[in-house]
C-alpha cells in the first residue's frame, strides 16, 4: 500500500467511525442540562439568532442515597486525599469584600452569584466594603497565581485576608482546612488578565469551596466539584450540596458519624422526592492513581507524549475498574485532545468513546456539548459539513443553559465554515458576527475577533494531517 493510499484509506477510516458515531447520537436522547434559576447570561448583548434550547426531558431527580454519599466525600476529604477531622462552616450571616481593583464584569456576575446562594442555597450571604469582611475575594496578575499555585486558574485559602495576609500565612496551620474548627475568614484570588467568563467562573468555584465542599469529584456528572471544568457555574446539584450544608441540623465541629447521622432527616426535609437515604458508608477518597494520571495529563504545557501516556494510564485504570461514567469517558475526552494534532484517528475514536458513555449518563449535555464540538471539528476536516452542522446545532442548546459563552462562541465558528463550505456565504458571515458577541465575554475583549478561529482552525490542522483541506475559511472570507 502506498503512502497515498494509506492516507486515503486512514481518511475512510476515519469518516466511516466519524458518520457511524454520528449514527448512534441520533438515536440516543441528548441527557438534558442540569436544572437552575434563570440567570442573566442570556442578557448578555447576544445575537437573538441564537437558537434557544430546544425541548428538554424533566432534570434528573435527586436521589437522597447519592446525595448522602457525595455529601460525605465531598465534605469530609480534600482533594489530595486527605481526611478531614470535622465539618467546618461559616456560621451566622456572611459577608464578602470584592476588592476596588476588580475588572467591571466580576461585579454583576457576583451579584447574580450571591442572589442564587441566597434563594436556592438558603445561605445569609451579603456584599460588603468593609475590611473585615469574612470573604476576600482579591485579583492578581495571573503570573502571581501561577507563581504559587502552577496548575491552577484561581484558588481559596482560608484564614487570611487578602494577598499579603495569605503571603506571611503560607504554609502555616492558619491556612491548613484541616485545622480550623469553624470558618471564620477566607480569601479568594483570581486574575484580573482574563476573559470575563473565565472571572465569573473562579467566583463560582471558589466561592463555593470557601462556603463548603473542599473536594472535587471526577465522578460527580452536574456539578463544579469536578475538576473536569465542564460546568461553568453552580448547578441544582451545587446548590443542594450548599443547602445541605448550612441546614440547621448540622453545625460546625461535627464529625463524620455524627454528621451521617443527621443527614437522613436534612435531606428528606430538603429533597422530599429523593427517597431514603439508606446506610451511609463513611467517606472515601477518589482512587488517588486516577486523579494522579489525570493531573499528569492535564498538566500546563505542550500535549507531548509523557502526557499522552498519562491518559492513556488515566483510560486503563477507569476501565479496568468497570466505571461506564463520567471518569472514564473524561479519561478518553483528555486522551482525544491531546492526540488530536499527532493521530487524529486516534483522537475521533477517543472522542466517538467519550461521547458514547457520557451519553448514556444522565444529566451530561455540557459534557457531550464539548465532545461535539471536537466531533464537529474533525467532520469538518474530512468534508462533512452536513455532519459539522448537526453536531454543531445539537451542541448549542446544552452551551447555552450552561451559560458557556466560549463554547458558544466554538460552536458558531465551526458552523460558520462548515455554511462556507455549502455556499451559504451570507448565514457563515452572521454566524461569524454571532461568535465574535459571545467570544467577548467568553475569551475577552481583545480575544474576541480571533479566539474562536482557533477551533476552527484546529480543523483545518487536523485537515492538514489527514491530508485533506477545507478550502478558504469563513474567517478569511470576512
Amino acid at each position: 500500500m502506498t503512502a497515498t493510499d494509506r492516507s486515503a484509506h486512514r481518511r475512510h477510516g476515519i469518516g466511516v467511525a466519524l458518520m457511524i458515531g454520528l449514527a448512534l447520537a441520533a438515536c440516543a436522547p441528548a441527557a438534558p442540562p442540569s436544572a437552575r434559576a434563570p440567570s442573566a447570561f442570556t442578557e448578555l448583548p447576544g445575537p437573538a439568532r441564537l437558537p434557544p434550547p430546544g425541548p428538554q426531558a424533566p432534570a434528573r431527580s435527586l436521589n437522597n442515597a447519592d446525595l448522602a454519599r457525595d455529601f460525605m466525600e465531598l465534605s469530609f476529604i480534600l482533594e489530595s486525599g486527605r481526611p478531614l477531622p470535622r465539618l467546618t462552616r461559616f456560621e451566622g450571616p456572611i459577608t464578602l469584600r470584592l476588592a476596588d481593583n476588580a475588572p467591571t464584569s466580576a461585579s454583576p456576575d457576583l451579584d447574580r452569584l450571591l442572589a442564587r446562594l441566597r434563594t436556592e442555597a438558603g445561605i445569609d450571604i451579603a456584599r460588603t466594603s468593609a475590611p473585615d469582611a469574612a470573604i476576600t475575594v482579591e485579583f492578581l496578575p495571573r503570573r502571581a497565581i501561577r507563581s504559587v499555585v502552577p496548575n491552577a486558574a484561581c484558588f481559596v485559602v482560608p484564614g487570611v485576608r487578602g494577598w499579603n495576609g495569605y503571603r506571611r500565612a503560607r504554609g502555616t496551620a492558619a491556612t491548613d482546612w484541616a485545622s480550623l474548627d469553624t470558618r471564620r475568614t477566607a480569601s479568594i484570588f483570581i486574575p484580573a488578565d482574563t476573559a470575563p467568563q473565565e472571572i465569573r467562573d473562579c467566583l463560582h468555584e471558589e466561592i463555593a469551596q470557601a462556603l463548603g465542599p473542599l473536594n472535587d469529584l471526577y465522578r460527580l456528572p452536574q456539578s463544579v466539584f469536578n475538576d473536569d471544568n465542564f460546568h461553568a457555574v453552580l448547578t441544582r446539584f451545587d446548590m443542594m450540596i450548599l443547602r445541605a450544608t448550612y441546614a440547621p441540623e448540622l453545625r460546625s465541629g461535627m464529625t463524620a458519624p455524627e454528621v451521617a447521622a443527621r443527614l437522613p432527616a436534612v435531606l428528606a426535609r430538603l429533597n422530599p422526592s429523593g427517597g431514603p437515604t439508606g446506610p451511609i458508608a463513611p467517606p472515601r477518597p477518589e482512587p488517588r492513581a486516577l486523579t494522579t494520571a489525570l493531573e499528569r495529563a492535564l498538566r500546563a504545557g505542550p500535549p507531548g507524549a509523557s502526557r499522552r501516556a498519562a491518559a492513556r494510564q488515566a483510560v486503563s485504570i477507569a476501565s479496568a475498574a468497570g466505571w461506564a461514567d463520567t471518569r472514564t469517558a473524561f479519561a478518553w475526552f483528555v486522551l482525544g485532545r491531546l492526540s488530536m494534532d499527532t493521530a487524529p484517528d486516534a483522537a475521533t475514536d477517543a472522542f466517538l468513546r467519550a461521547a458514547a458513555l457520557y451519553r448514556a449518563t444522565p444529566g451530561t449535555a455540557v459534557q457531550t456539548a464539548h465532545v461535539d464540538m471536537q466531533l464537529a471539528a474533525i467532520a469538518l476536516s474530512l468534508g462533512q459539513p452536513e455532519a459539522t452542522l448537526a453536531l454543531t446545532e445539537a451542541a448549542l442548546p446544552a452551551a447555552q443553559a450552561g451559560e458557556n459563552a466560549a463554547l458558544i462562541a466554538s460552536l458558531l465558528m465551526i458552523r460558520a465554515e462548515a455554511l462556507l463550505a455549502l455556499g451559504q456565504s451570507g448565514a457563515a458571515r452572521q454566524a461569524v458576527v454571532d461568535s465574535q458577541v459571545w467570544a467577548r465575554y467568553g475569551f475577552g475583549a481583545e480575544a474576541g475577533a480571533r479566539r474562536p478561529h482557533q477551533a476552527a482552525r484546529r480543523a483545518r490542522d487536523l485537515a492538514a494531517l489527514a491530508g485533506t483541506t477545507t478550502g478558504t475559511t469563513a474567517a478569511a472570507a470576512y
